[in-house]
Formats: C-alpha cells, sequence, structure tokens
C-alpha cells in the first residue's frame, strides 16, 4: 500500500496516469478491509492518501443514494462525477439535482459526449435503436474516460447481486492502473432496503413505477417479476452493462457497426 502511495504521489500532476496500480495492490486492499463495514471503508480510504485522487462515480439511479449517503458521512469534498448521456429521463436529472442538495457535496461535475463526436456518429440521435454498444461508447464510455483522467482511483456504485454479470464482484479491483472501489459490493437489496429506511433517504421517483435499473430512456423499460433488477436494460439485445464497467465494447473500424451487427428498429 505505501509503495502504490507513493507511485500515486509522483503521478500527482500528470494528465493521465501510466498504470499506478497493480492486482498486488488490490489484493492487498482486499486483505485489509475484509469484513470491514462499507462505512468504515469509506472513512479509512477518504481520509487517507493510498488512492490518489479519488473521485465517485454515481449515475444517480434507484441505489445510488445510498453509496452517496456513505460517501457524504464521510467526506463531503469527493469529487462527485455524472454522465449525463442527453438521453437521461428528466426524473433522474431532478433526482439528483435533489440527492447533491439533500447531501451537501462541495465538488459535482457533469461529463457530457463531445458534440463534434455525436454530429459525426449520431447526428440523427438514433443510434441507441440500432447499434447500442456503439451508443453507449459516445455518450457514456468515452465522456465517462475523460473524467476518469484525472483520477488515479474511483468508486462505484455496483453490487453483485444486480445481475449475474456481476457475480463474485470483489471489493477492490484494477482497471487500466486505476484502482476501482466496489463498497457495496457484497449488499443484498434487504440491505440497501434497511439503509434507506433506517436514514429516511428519498426514492429515485421512477423506481415507484417499475424502473429498479434506470439508464437512458429509449434503453430501459420496466422489469417483471422474477427478472433481475437490470433486465428492463437494453431489453431485446445481448448486452447487459453500457462499457463503463466492462472491459471492451463491441465495435468496428471508427467506431461503425461490427460484423454481424443488423439495424433493429
Amino acid at each position: 500500500m505505501a509503495e502504490a502511495a507513493r507511485r500515486t504521489d509522483r503521478n500527482v500532476d500528470r494528465i493521465d496516469t501510466a498504470p499506478a496500480f497493480t492486482q498486488a495492490d488490490a489484493d492487498a486492499l482486499s486483505a485489509r478491509f475484509e469484513g470491514v463495514a462499507a462505512d468504515e471503508l469509506l472513512r479509512t480510504l477518504l481520509h487517507e492518501d493510498g488512492l490518489g485522487r479519488v473521485g465517485v462515480v454515481s449515475s444517480f439511479g434507484t441505489e445510488a443514494v445510498v453509496l452517496l449517503h456513505l460517501v457524504a458521512r464521510a467526506n463531503k469534498d469527493v469529487p462527485i462525477i455524472f454522465v449525463d448521456t442527453l438521453k437521461m429521463f428528466d426524473e433522474t436529472l431532478k433526482y439528483r439535482e435533489q440527492v447533491i442538495a439533500l447531501l451537501g457535496f462541495t465538488n459535482t461535475s457533469v461529463v457530457r459526449p463531445d458534440p463534434d463526436v455525436l454530429k459525426a456518429k449520431d447526428e440523427t440521435g438514433m443510434r441507441w435503436s440500432y447499434d447500442p454498444d456503439g451508443c453507449c461508447e459516445i455518450r457514456k464510455v468515452e465522456p465517462m474516460n475523460r473524467a476518469k483522467a484525472s483520477l488515479d482511483s474511483w468508486i462505484s456504485g455496483r453490487k453483485a447481486f444486480q445481475s449475474h454479470t456481476r457475480q463474485n464482484l470483489p471489493r477492490f479491483e484494477v482497471e487500466k492502473g486505476r484502482m476501482k472501489v466496489n463498497p457495496l459490493g457484497d449488499w443484498t437489496k434487504e440491505d440497501l432496503d434497511a439503509y434507506f429506511e433506517e436514514h429516511d433517504l428519498p426514492r429515485h421517483p421512477m423506481e415507484a413505477m417499475g424502473y429498479p435499473s434506470v439508464g437512458c430512456s429509449p434503453c430501459t423499460s420496466t422489469v417483471l417479476p422474477g427478472e433481475d433488477s437490470r433486465a428492463g436494460r437494453w431489453r431485446g439485445w445481448d448486452k447487459t452493462e453500457c462499457g463503463i464497467h466492462s472491459t471492451t465494447v463491441p465495435k468496428g473500424e471508427g467506431g461503425d457497426l461490427p460484423p454481424g451487427y443488423e439495424p433493429f428498429l
């Protein structure tokens, strides 16, 4: 850990960092914080220098306020980053404002898609309908990569129960040299509901409408009884993640459709 912290200090003035953290660092953190409650983990990490420049990435979705509340109790000055794809539900944008005001964060930012990229690759705004991976790449992944360029580590609200693709989710993982922290990785839906009730936290208004997971408006649908909480995302496509939390996003040359992808309108 001390070695990782020293490496981070040396990189602090760089626009983007070369790989700073390794799997050994993640393993050391996992061992150190094994069995430690999420609130204590965050209080410790956000008052140490071991993670370097750290920020929180939040979707301001149906469960996001739990992590944000924990972070606010630890340090209200931590950067809170939100990716506005320009396809968000109005309810999400209003909910974000409500949560930020409630929790008192002092350093919030919104990143959006590059207008030139949108003009070149999604001029009609309909790419989601035939190439959801390409749409996520230009509206979510690229803006998020810009935001992460100034960070050494980032905190995510992912939980293992949300989807089969998130099972066995570690608390600490390394992504392109950055440490990714998943404080709520082992939390259950029951844990979240209890936390909401204990702290009287506001719910995302769309949850009561049958949306346990909320993303962009064109690619989010209601979830049926018995389905996992993310079943309403990209329904009808072999896709469960936007690309922010996955290592690869299929794309062809120049960001166009890869072979085998056909339009679905």
